[in-house]
C-alpha cells in the first residue's frame, strides 16, 4: 500500500469488532474524533492482552503511547459495529508501530486509518520520558505475527 492509497481489509492481519454507542456519535451525527483513539488504543492492548494471556500493565516493561495519528476518508458511527484490523509496521528494539484500520459495513476499504507508536520504558523506575527498554519477549512474540511493513 502506497503512503497516499486508501488501505483495503487485505492491509491487515488481526481482527477485533467493537461495539458503537450512542456517545459515541458528536453533535454532527458521526463518531467523534476522540472516539477513534480509544478504538485505536483498546484494538491494539486486547490484542496484547489476549496473544499473551497476562496482564500487560504488570510486566518489568510497559509500552507507552508516544504518537498516535489517523486519517479519515469516510464517516462511521452509531448504530453499526466497528471492524479494527491490526498490522505492525515495524518491531524495532523498543518500539513498535501500529497500523488499525477501521471498516464500518460491507465496504472493502476503510473509513479511517490510526497509526499508533508503543515505546517500551522500565515499568518498576516509572513510564520516564525516554525509552529504556526493550520490547519484552513476551510481547514481540505477540506482535510478531503481525508485522507486515507498509510498502
Amino acid at each position: 500500500m502506497s503512503a497516499g492509497s486508501r488501505p483495503t481489509r487485505g492491509d491487515y492481519v488481526a481482527w477485533r469488532t467493537v461495539t458503537t454507542r450512542w456517545r459515541d456519535d458528536d453533535a454532527y451525527g458521526h463518531l467523534n474524533n476522540a472516539t477513534y483513539y480509544e478504538i485505536f488504543d483498546t484494538a491494539v492492548n486486547a490484542h496484547l492482552y489476549e496473544a499473551t494471556g497476562l496482564d500487560i500493565r504488570a510486566l518489568p516493561q510497559i509500552g507507552v503511547v508516544a504518537e498516535t495519528g489517523c486519517r479519515y476518508f469516510r464517516e462511521i458511527g452509531f448504530p453499526a459495529p466497528i471492524e479494527a484490523g491490526l498490522v505492525v509496521d515495524r518491531l524495532g528494539t523498543s518500539s513498535v508501530i501500529y497500523r488499525i484500520g477501521l471498516f464500518q459495513g460491507d465496504g472493502d476499504e476503510a473509513a479511517a486509518e490510526g497509526r499508533f507508536v508503543h515505546v517500551y520504558v522500565d515499568n518498576t523506575r516509572g513510564a520516564g520520558d525516554r525509552p529504556v527498554a526493550p520490547v519484552p519477549d513476551v510481547i514481540r512474540d505477540a506482535v510478531a505475527p503481525l508485522v507486515r511493513p507498509a510498502g
